[in-house]
């Protein structure tokens, strides 16, 4: 039995059917498993139960139609949300913020149904399930240490895995207790690019409340106030080895190679995209865009 395409069934039948009453039971009986193996192998292939993302799936098709003027009690009922409120609640905890902001940025693109065949393409398992967060955020200032690079014959690609691999303890101790931090979360951030030589600087930074403390050698700068589109990292074991690169660059590939033409979106000129490093292995890139003209 070919489970990836069993679940990969079930997934075709949620989206087909986002508006009606699906129950897991149900869901079991198209992929060809008991209820309780289902749950245990979707949650296993998807990385989230299989409630969850059924959840999700009609916030993310809500969100799309927040574009079109419709009113939002509407639109909540016709999502299964019996009550505004619910279906309010439900919204803030995935995308942030109420439907009301969200309607502002939102380009009104279908999401795409999820294909964990495509995923895999990207060596991403248990992933990128919903569509990205959109948020706006003012601008940070930032510090930290610097690394001169080029998107010419794939450099990046190669050196800022091991421009993290280089950081000691030491360089870390003075981004976490030298600075005025605001959080303790490391940022990674790409700087504008020369468009002629695709030369670019790549900073390992945290947010600062200012300057002080900040030794001549290293990096000071600020990310713009933006609006971003956020995406989630898959979840791994560990930061050691190859696994959790892997699964930075993959969703990196994912993010341009399927996402972006389909979105509705482009990215912002003049603005900086960032990964955010939370504490353990959470990670979240954040894309500057605006709406397609």
């Amino acid at each position: 039995m070919d489970y990836l395409r069993c679940i990969q069934d079930s997934i075709d039948y949620i989206e087909e059917n986002l508006q009606a009453c699906i129950t897991v039971d149900e869901l079991a009986k198209i992929a060809g498993f008991s209820p309780y193996h289902y749950y245990r192998v979707f949650n296993a292939y998807v990385g989230i139960p299989v409630v969850e993302y059924m959840r999700n799936r009609r916030l993310a098709h809500a969100a799309t139609e927040l574009a079109c003027g419709r009113r939002i009690s509407d639109i909540a009922m016709a999502y299964g949300f019996d009550t505004y409120n619910g279906f309010a609640k439900a919204f803030r905890k995935v995308y942030g913020c109420s439907p009301e902001k969200y309607r502002i940025h939102v380009s009104g693109q279908p999401p795409q149904k999820v294909n964990l065949l495509l995923l895999a393409q990207y060596n991403l398992k248990g992933s990128i399930v919903v569509e990205p967060k959109i948020v706006m955020k003012p601008a940070a200032r930032i510090a930290g240490f610097e690394l001169k690079t080029t998107c010419a014959d794939g450099r990046n690609m190669r050196e800022i895995p091991a421009f993290w691999g280089s950081m000691m303890p030491e360089k870390f101790d003075v981004l976490h207790k030298q600075l005025h931090v605001v959080h303790h979360n490391e940022i990674g951030a790409c700087l504008p690019p020369d468009p002629t030589t695709g030369d670019f600087s790549y900073v390992i930074a945290v947010e600062v409340q200012d300057y002080d403390g900040v030794a001549p050698d290293m990096f000071r700068g600020e990310i713009p106030e933006a609006t971003y589109a956020v995406f989630r990292v898959p979840p791994v074991e560990s930061t050691e080895g190859p696994e959790f690169s892997n699964a930075i660059q993959g969703t990196w590939k994912y993010i341009h190679g399927t996402w972006f033409p389909n979105s509705g979106y482009e990215f912002a000129e003049g603005k900086v995209d960032y990964e955010l490093y939370y504490e353990g292995t959470k990670v979240e890139i954040y894309i500057p865009i605006v709406k397609k003209a």
